[in-house]
């Protein structure tokens, strides 16, 4: 069974950023149900409209790495939000990374560069929901990545999870090392969430995705946030399968 890490993180764009990163947290969600597979929370935060900050989980299943690893960069939505009164069409961005999910032994993780801290579990708008020092935030000083982990019901859990998330991010900077890659960490999945580095886009007012990578365009775009999202991994499938044909 494989298994993957989901990132997604709102972008340009505020409260309506925050919301779109909850659509695609939510698209995700319900085409990994649609699938099979098993999706486990790991971290979260919330803005104060309920929207995700920050999302974070773990999916487990037969070919989700290879399935969703197209998913990785900044996604446009282009609509009027709910909080807008004057009826004009906004742009926000929200960025998603997909990482494979990495035994121990792949990466190697010196316990005395780990600091680990707990702090109290948050719900929406920063509302202290846990009276217990549960969620677990771990500092890998040699690279400087902070991780945490909330949902869990326990110290350990969350610290298990959140030493998941950390290999995670080590290998996928092992790997660009290997292959002589430069730049930002993670820049080529993550981006700066800037309206200008885009992969796709959704348009509302025209009922339309388009893939800029690829040149592809689906309608019925509330049926795709709902999990519909087959159309597009397998567009994507058969876009690698011919350039490996051209090479």
């Amino acid at each position: 069974m494989d298994k993957a890490i989901i990132e997604i993180r709102a972008g340009a764009g505020g409260d309506e950023a925050a919301i779109f990163a909850s659509d695609l947290a939510r698209m995700h969600q319900r085409y990994a149900e649609i699938k099979g597979w098993k999706i486990t929370v790991l971290d979260f935060s919330q803005s104060s409209l309920e929207g995700y900050k920050t999302f974070i989980a773990q999916i487990a299943g037969d070919g989700v790495y290879d399935s969703l690893k197209y998913e990785s960069g900044v996604h446009r939505v282009q609509r009027i939000p709910k909080t807008e009164k004057a009826g004009r069409i906004h742009t926000s961005t929200a960025s998603v990374a997909i990482m494979p999910v990495v035994e121990a032994k792949e990466v190697t993780i010196n316990p005395s560069d780990i600091e680990v801290s707990f702090f109290r579990s948050s719900g929406p708008g920063g509302q202290n929901v846990n009276k217990v020092e549960t969620a677990v935030r771990l500092l890998h000083k040699p690279s400087g990545l902070v991780v945490t982990s909330q949902a869990g019901r326990g110290q350990q859990s969350n610290r298990e999870a959140a030493m998941e998330i950390l290999r995670s991010k080590l290998y996928e900077i092992q790997i660009k090392k290997e292959h002589g890659e430069l730049g930002e960490m993670r820049r080529s999945q993550i981006g700066s969430g800037d309206r200008s580095e885009k992969i796709r886009t959704y348009n509302f007012p025209q009922d339309r995705i388009t893939d800029h990578r690829i040149g592809k365009k689906w309608h019925n775009l509330e049926k795709i946030l709902g999990g519909d999202i087959d159309p597009i991994v397998k567009a994507f499938k058969k876009a690698e399968e011919e350039k490996a044909q051209e090479t």
